[in-house]
């Protein structure tokens, strides 16, 4: 059921992705510092996956078929594989507040995505917003290519937006299914591209030795994936597909906060200047349902003249 005046039940969902999600990235930091990042990824997916799997069987919950089933494939390779083969690879150099503030650029490529699919009606204001967003990542990429943040990584962050995005859109495409379904193969099928990644880069399977990279596992296992995961779906399913994406534009308050106060990542005011732009764009194009000004010209310009009652 699509809605454009979500429930208090969905907009509580989407309060708990926002809150909850809005720290993968700094716990993805964590586990990067044991676990090589496409491995860890796989991992992390591969135990949500089991997790689902056996809700789904004590549950009895029936799996999707048909074109039910390809939805579900398809969000597990763009939502739950390729994007964050890209997201896992880019933390390794990228702060996670960076990353956040790019990814808020989610919203807009959702909407104009649906847009080009006939998902969802074009509007005027949302490539208004697209440029104000543009000129915040400009901002940004320009301090932090100059100082630490290389450029490639932040383009891997601007492509797993792309795959959020469009992950979102197919989901509203097919026929839907339980959520725990649905994320039980989605986040199945992910974990096995992941695994297919880490063999093709080489890298090294290995157990974490520090108790802070099982938290941050098991973090980003239980609450990130399985809870997170499964909220986002059910938000979704109520909602429409660049609605349900507004939470990509606050992930970056709760991340910097939370990231300021735990690994004293440092938010200089070029930084700060950019996500507000940032914002700002995502808020006119995607959450704004009009302009004051476009509310108040028909009345200018529709005004009936009084008559003179000197005349």
């Amino acid at each position: 059921m699509k809605t454009t005046t979500p429930s208090r039940s969905v907009m509580i969902a989407f309060a708990l992705v926002i809150l909850l999600a809005g720290n993968n990235a700094i716990a993805v930091r964590y586990s990067n510092v044991e676990l090589p990042p496409f491995f860890g990824a796989a991992v992390r997916f591969g135990a949500a996956g089991i997790i689902l799997l056996a809700l789904v069987a004590i549950l009895r919950l029936p799996l999707p078929r048909g074109r039910g089933l390809v939805g579900a494939l398809l969000f597990g390779l763009l939502g739950c594989g390729i994007n964050f083969a890209l997201m896992y690879w880019a933390l390794e150099t990228l702060h996670p507040g960076l990353s956040m503030v790019i990814l808020a650029l989610v919203p807009l490529m959702t909407f104009l995505l649906a847009c080009a699919q006939k998902q969802e009606v074009f509007r005027w204001k949302a490539l208004i917003g697209s440029l104000l967003a543009l000129v915040g990542i400009g901002v940004i990429v320009w301090d932090q290519v100059g100082v630490k943040a290389p450029l490639l990584p932040m383009l891997a962050v601007v492509g797993a937006g792309v795959c959020f995005a469009e992950s979102n859109i197919i989901i509203k495409a097919f026929p839907q299914s339980h959520p725990i379904t649905t994320n039980a193969i989605a986040l199945t099928t992910g974990s096995v591209l992941l695994f297919i990644l880490s063999a093709i880069w080489h890298e090294t399977p290995v157990l974490p030795t520090r108790p802070a990279t099982w938290i941050a596992l098991g973090f980003l296992t239980i609450v990130g994936s399985v809870v997170v995961f499964g909220l986002t779906i059910y938000v979704i399913q109520h909602w429409t597909a660049s609605a349900s994406s507004y939470q990509f534009v606050l992930f970056p308050i709760v991340t910097m906060a939370v990231s300021a106060w735990l690994t004293k990542e440092p938010v200089n005011m070029t930084l700060a200047i950019g996500a507000l732009f940032v914002l700002a764009g995502v808020y006119i194009g995607g959450i704004a349902k009009s302009f004051s000004l476009f509310k108040t010209r028909p009345l200018i310009f529709s005004r009936k003249k009084e008559p003179c009652s000197d005349c």
